[in-house]
């Protein structure tokens, strides 16, 4: 069973994964096209934010490890919503999240760290 304050560091911990792989994915595909007139502006700016977000995602892993809890897996639902499969020392939970509702979470999150 999870605390709240261990789901809490799951979700920050979801969030900041979900950030990293679509940092990653944008990077790399803004790193091929040659249709971008400012990619030299834009790449530095994702490369930075990239290794925050990254920073802070070992650091959230870390601290979930501390706790013997360990993410195993999204399994896609449906169109809308999404199970994450987490490991404690004593059981394996099953979290149910909205797609959209984390896609804003990640979205407000990378937000919130420009603008910073």
């Amino acid at each position: 069973m999870l605390s709240i304050d261990q789901r809490q560091l799951v979700h920050e911990y979801l969030v900041l994964d979900l950030a990293v792989q679509s940092l990653q994915t944008d990077y790399e595909r803004m790193g091929k096209t040659e249709q971008m007139k400012m990619k030299t502006i834009y790449l530095p700016i994702i490369d930075n934010l990239l290794k925050s977000v990254r920073n802070d995602y070992l650091n959230q892993k870390r601290l979930l490890a501390k706790d013997k809890i360990r993410f195993v897996k999204w399994t896609k639902i449906d169109e809308h919503f999404s199970d994450v499969i987490v490991a404690t020392a004593g059981e394996d939970i099953t979290i149910r999240y909205a797609n959209r509702a984390i896609k804003t979470h990640v979205e407000n999150m990378l937000l919130s760290r420009m603008n910073k």
